[in-house]
């Protein structure tokens, strides 16, 4: 039984002393010292032994950049306002910018080199543990500019592209929406007021509805400019590149073909009938007469109660190790070595994540938990891409970065898990269908909103083509887009959602959005799996996460699920199964 648990994390004892640090700062001046030694250091032929050592001192210093990457990305996300993690974080896109540049280098050589000499390096012992992201590599290489064009748009893209996105921090991490109740007035940080939405009281998240977009519409102007600025950077690199589409980019990073995203989403738009008629019978239950946006997520009955953070500890624990001891092992652990920020604190970074420090094969993950069973959820998830990175700690470093459609797996895998054992649990009809509810919103989540999200990029994307659009448009767009998504089950949108959605803005990749609900369905086959399978499951399930690193994941389906993800039959029986939740409550509820 886990108790008196911080919630604020430990990250003194992987640089103390926080963005002043000396240690940091020593850390990070020899990192920027071996990255200026390493261009002269690419071999220049295919000696294997040089390559071997090369590619050891590249993982090495990837390995480490990363742990500085990922500490000074906690530092900005527990207080936005940090100013020197801010300066230490542009200094470290910099550095990466400085090993882009030596990776395009090592591209160039290797695009250089026979197939006959790059096979029979691929094929010793040495190098068969990544020869897949060594290929991945040398393909993607022959698709991009020449090496010093390809170097320049690096350059050019610390202030050009990703100066862009840092602005957007700016943007969000000073704003606070004021909030009264009981004669107090809060400031509210945007993370912390999210949480208003899961309110049981439709009064608390109407008057929040209303505040939250008028906070957004307030910024409009500098994010549209902020987000057309990153959309034309993209296009134009895409042009020169000789991209056509603005949705390769994705697949690629995804590692996925694009007859696989469409069967997805042909699959889900077939399945959407029974999930409208869920939002119209929560509409009824909730005594509403227009169903919001901000009423999609509400709560029902006992699904509206509070945990203290220990009881969501315990709960996350408890049922995740009925499926997976070593998974339960590993997440109580991390609650333990306070692995984990949840404090509910002003100045905080809106939503959460789970981050990598890959030299000393940690994790952390950060949220702002304030007892709903959301935060509960939330908790679950992250703490599933913790163990999804914590059985891939031995893998050399190249082979464990997975692409985020399956980085999603363990995250939404573990949201299953506790759902579904919480639902076993419930004794009353009561509490059964307040659990069903919140299962079913979380489908809704991925098959409604964020299919509206790749709606609005996609059609975002093909108007930018011809120019920057208005904060005016973009709101237009998400509005389409949505009513497209939700099949007009809604009274009120959220025009500005384009505006307050972190995703859109992030330059680490574009289309920031159908890799969850991949994840969401590729976990529920999974799920199926661990059902079927029993304590059998475990080891596949961990031999399949060690996979995610190396190979494309129509590949991956087919060795260990045994499925054709390009046809809809797979994803069919996935959203199958998550519909039958919506009309086991449509029964229970007649």
């Amino acid at each position: 039984m886990l108790k008196d648990l911080s919630q604020v994390w430990d990250l003194e004892s992987i640089f103390p002393g926080g963005s002043e640090s000396s240690v940091l700062k020593e850390h990070i001046e020899k990192v920027t010292e071996d990255i200026a030694g390493l261009e002269g250091a690419i071999p220049p032929g295919d000696d294997r032994g040089q390559w071997q050592e090369f590619i050891g001192r590249f993982q090495d210093i990837s390995a480490r950049l990363s742990q500085a990457g990922a500490f000074i990305g906690c530092l900005d996300a527990q207080d936005t306002k940090d100013g020197p993690a801010k300066l230490l974080g542009s200094r470290l896109r910099q550095i990466y910018a400085a090993l882009s540049s030596v990776l395009t280098s090592v591209e160039e050589r290797l695009i250089g080199m026979e197939d006959g000499a790059w096979d029979q390096l691929l094929a010793t012992p040495e190098f068969q543990p990544i020869s897949f992201p060594l290929n991945e590599l040398r393909q993607r290489a022959r698709e991009k500019m020449p090496a010093q064009l390809e170097k320049l748009a690096t350059d050019l893209s610390i202030d050009g592209y990703h100066g862009w996105s840092e602005l957007y921090n700016i943007i969000t991490g000073r704003m606070t929406i004021s909030w009264q109740e009981e004669g107090k007035k809060t400031d509210y940080s945007v993370g912390q007021f999210v949480n208003l939405f899961s309110d049981p009281d439709p009064g608390v998240r109407n008057r929040a509805g209303e505040k939250w977009e008028a906070a957004w519409a307030g910024e409009e102007e500098l994010c549209a400019s902020v987000l057309s600025h990153l959309a034309g950077y993209r296009l134009n690199l895409y042009k020169h590149r000789g991209w056509q589409s603005f949705h390769k980019e994705p697949l690629e990073y995804n590692r996925m073909t694009e007859a696989t995203l469409d069967a997805m989403w042909a699959a889900i738009q077939e399945g959407k009938g029974v999930f409208v008629d869920y939002l119209d019978r929560k509409k009824k239950l909730l005594g509403l007469e227009k169903m919001s946006w901000y009423d999609v997520a509400a709560p029902l009955g006992k699904a509206g109660k509070t945990y203290t953070f220990d009881e969501a500890a315990n709960f996350v624990v408890g049922h995740l190790e009925t499926v997976s001891p070593r998974m339960g092992q590993f997440v109580a652990q991390a609650f333990k070595k306070r692995w984990v920020e949840a404090e509910n604190r002003g100045n905080k970074r809106a939503g959460a994540f789970c981050t990598s420090l890959p030299h000393t094969k940690e994790t952390r993950v950060f949220t702002t938990f304030m007892g709903t069973p959301d935060n509960v959820s939330t908790l679950a998830h992250e703490l599933g891409h913790a163990f999804h990175q914590h059985v891939m700690t031995d893998l050399p470093i190249m082979a464990q970065r997975y692409a985020m459609n399956v980085a999603e797996t363990a995250s939404t895998f573990n949201e299953m898990v506790v759902a579904d054992a919480a639902l076993a649990q419930a004794e009353k009809k009561e509490e059964r269908i307040a659990l069903l509810a919140a299962k079913v919103d979380n489908s809704i989540s991925f098959y409604m909103n964020i299919h509206a999200r790749f709606i609005f990029e996609t059609n975002f994307y093909a108007e930018r083509r011809r120019g920057p659009l208005s904060a005016e448009r973009l709101n237009a767009l998400m509005e389409e887009a949505q009513k497209e998504a939700y099949c007009n089950a809604l009274d009120v949108w959220h025009p500005h959602f384009w505006c307050s959605k972190l995703h859109f803005f992030m330059t680490g990749v574009p289309f920031y959005n159908f890799p969850y609900t991949f994840g969401y369905l590729f976990s529920a086959g999974i799920y199926a799996l661990a059902q079927k399978e029993g304590a059998d499951f475990e080891q596949k399930y961990i031999n399949l996460l060690r996979d995610t690193g190396r190979m494309r994941v129509e590949d991956l389906a087919r060795r260990h699920l045994g499925v054709d993800l390009s046809e809809k039959d797979f994803w069919r029986q996935a959203v199958a199964m998550t519909a039958a939740d919506a009309q086991e409550f449509l029964n229970l509820t007649q």
